[in-house]
């Protein structure tokens, strides 16, 4: 764009955006400064301008929402037909007596050409203006409102609860989840404002008697006391002027009238208000009867035969043109979509923008069709929001699909394109889990929980109660699959955890401290090296919940010469109750499993050698401390206990990476990432002599480590 364009651009924007406020001192003024005939002719032609406009705008909406500033537009209008009203009634009482064009041609014009100079008249015309206007159009368009408001409000958290489940489902990108969630809010507080508009119509309409009163009542008494004229000429002069006034005043507000009645009436639709109501009425089986009945009217003794019987052909004749129309159109073949060019690869083709991912058979769609309840996506949006808390980032949404090369009842999980678990189910039985201490046994089908791999059965829906009975727990097939889903999501937390995550967080974290977010990025460390940071975090099961402490320890822990490995630890380092006190309560001991003070050594002395190895420890020495902390952390697991393994800081890596295909869920600690005072029951001693008693200190051993 040149500098020429810009400017011409900036001086339009400015030239706009200065409209409003300079017609808004016109109006004030025209309320409060003498103005010339002239200019009242003006100001009323411009009036009747603007209500039709209003009006036309009104009528091509295709919804209420199209012409979201109509409250406004109807309040600006309704003060300018009020100042306009002021300065009429200023010029007819000044200057009434001078003749009728004394306030301009426009209310002579509506005195004389509309009412024929019969003031009576004209009385009788204006009033039943009003009573159309205030009445019915106005009084009706109000209650519209009123109950649109009132509805549109009451429906609003469903709405909100429909646009989130379509989020969830995938129907729905965000954005336009959030263009909807706008338009929703917005439609309300159209509705809302409505109903008060509706009040400036009708405060207009009882303005506009008083008005007239005040005009008829003011001019005769001027005329007769002030100017000399007889009562009959002064009634005469100054009623013709009032009801010209009134007349050249009313009609623009009964327009407006009209188009908010439209307005609140309209019925969201593709198309405007004139072509829908077009296509409705365009059917001959509508308009058949109507030639009908209007046909027998016209040959019945006494009726207008030269009105009614053209009316009825008329009404026949648009009969047979839509039968015609519709006839060919059916007759028509269908436009046929070209054939996809082999040759052409779109990027959807070979992209999916979701990054978690459930595929379905198609035995399975029952469980996510919303016509039956959709059980499954019920439980996907609770198991989101759950763990959004939990994790401390906003889970991504999880696209549900059918998948024909699937079996019927098979599922799949996928996160980032990868496949992370997959199972089958049976959607009309339920899964019998055995919970280790069975009182008999219910016959059904064999299987596997797919979570936690126990012994299950897939029994009939009958056999719940027996399978109870007998210590099963019994869970339907959406729980089954949520269930599942929920494990492999907190497990793969770091997998959905990038940029766009981190900039979140930052930003969240920036309104509440700034100082914070500006020292850490992008001085310290760059948005990339943050996200990898948490990402480590995540992948050993730390969640980003005190994203603010985890960020403190970052500024207090980076180094201009640190690894990313070496920022990691140090971070965990400093950030060590927080991991601490997702394992036990705050009164209670940590039970831990050590390594003994010569395994510890011998460790280190690996990793000094292997360096940056990613398996540093020999594959034998590596199996038989996997093998010896299972068999310590046998009687822990049995009891549902949390524990964490204890190592030093240089072994605390290769050893996380050891343990993690083992035990998942077992956090490795350093002695460092324990913090002072914390009590430490030690279960087992690995590569000891003997196994110690449970003790209870600070940290047992942390100095024959160190």
């Amino acid at each position: 764009m040149s500098p020429a364009q810009l400017k011409t651009k900036i001086w339009m924007n400015t030239a706009k955006g200065a409209v409003l406020p300079l017609a808004t001192l016109m109006v004030v003024l025209f309320m409060m400064v003498p103005v010339p005939a002239i200019l009242l002719d003006v100001g009323f032609i411009t009036n009747i301008m603007i209500s039709l406009a209003v009006l036309m705008v009104a009528l091509n909406a295709a919804k209420p929402l199209d012409f979201s500033s109509f409250p406004t537009v109807l309040l600006f209008a309704t003060l300018l037909r009020l100042a306009l009203n002021v300065a009429s009634t200023r010029v007819v009482l000044v200057s009434g007596h001078e003749g009728s064009d004394a306030a301009g041609h426009v209310i002579e014009a509506f005195g004389h050409f509309l009412i024929g100079g019969d003031y009576v008249v004209g009385i009788f015309v204006f009033a039943i203006l009003m009573i159309i206007n205030l009445v019915v159009i106005t009084k009706g368009a109000g209650r519209v409102s009123e109950v649109s408001a009132r509805f549109t409000l009451d429906a609003l958290p469903g709405k909100q609860m429909a646009i989130d489940a379509d989020l969830n489902a995938g129907l729905l990108s965000p954005e336009e989840a959030k263009q909807r969630r706008q338009d929703v809010a917005t439609e309300a507080d159209f509705y809302g404002s409505m109903d008060g508009a509706s009040k400036f119509v009708k405060g207009d309409a009882v303005a506009g008697i008083l008005i007239l009163v005040i005009n008829i009542v003011g001019g005769i008494i001027l005329g007769v006391v002030s100017h000399g004229l007889s009562m009959g000429d002064a009634a005469q002069t100054y009623v013709m002027l009032a009801i010209g006034d009134a007349l050249v005043a009313q009609i623009p507000a009964l327009l407006l009238s009209i188009a908010a009645a439209a307005i609140v009436t309209r019925v969201k639709a593709e198309d405007d208000l004139g072509s829908q109501i077009t296509g409705q009425f365009g059917s001959a089986r509508a308009w058949t009867p109507v030639a009908a009945i209007l046909g027998f009217l016209g040959v019945l003794p006494g009726m207008p035969h030269m009105i009614v019987l053209p009316a009825a052909a008329i009404a026949g004749g648009i009969a047979w043109h839509l039968r015609k129309a519709a006839q060919t159109k059916a007759a028509e073949p269908e436009p046929v979509a070209p054939p996809p060019n082999p040759a052409q690869i779109e990027w959807t083709d070979v992209s999916d923008g979701a990054i978690l991912g459930l595929e379905i058979g198609y035995g399975l769609i029952a469980m996510v069709d919303e016509r039956k309840g959709a059980p499954l996506m019920a439980r996907i949006t609770g198991i989101r929001r759950q763990l959004s808390k939990e994790l401390g980032f906003v889970v991504p949404m999880v696209r549900v699909k059918d998948n024909l090369a699937l079996e019927p009842n098979q599922y799949r999980i996928t996160i980032a394109g990868v496949v992370v678990g997959e199972d089958e189910i049976f959607p009309d039985d339920l899964l019998a889990l055995d919970s280790g201490a069975l009182e008999g046994t219910v016959a059904g089908r064999p299987a596997k929980d797919p979570t936690f791999g126990l012994d299950a059965v897939w029994i009939a829906p009958a056999k719940r109660s027996e399978a109870v009975v007998a210590g099963y727990t019994v869970v339907d097939p959406p729980t089954v699959v949520a269930t599942h889903l929920n494990q492999l999501i907190a497990m793969n937390a770091s997998e959905m955890f990038g940029l766009d995550e981190t900039r979140k967080l930052l930003d969240n974290l920036k309104d509440a401290a700034p100082q914070l977010v500006d020292g850490l990025t992008p001085g310290m460390l760059s948005l990339a090296q943050i996200s990898a940071l948490c990402r480590a975090l995540l992948a050993e099961g730390i969640a980003l919940k005190d994203f603010r402490r985890i960020c403190e320890a970052m500024i207090d822990a980076a180094r201009p010469d640190m690894s990313h490995e070496q920022l990691v630890e140090a971070v965990r380092q400093r950030i060590g109750s927080l991991i601490i006190q997702g394992l036990v309560p705050v009164k209670m001991p940590l039970p831990v499993i050590t390594l003994d003070g010569d395994l510890e050594a011998l460790l280190a002395q690996a990793m000094r050698v292997a360096g940056d190895a990613k398996h540093p420890i020999e594959p034998a020495l590596a199996n038989r401390i996997i093998e010896a902390v299972i068999d310590a952390a046998r009687p822990i697991l049995a009891q549902a206990r949390n524990f964490a393994i204890v190592t030093s800081p240089i072994a605390r890596r290769a050893l996380a990476r050891l343990f993690k295909p083992h035990l998942p869920e077992t956090p490795v600690l350093s002695f460092l990432e324990i913090p002072d005072g914390k009590a430490v029951e030690v279960v087992a001693v690995v590569g000891g002599e003997s196994r110690p008693q449970p003790r209870h200190d600070p940290l047992p051993g942390r100095e024959k480590v160190a």
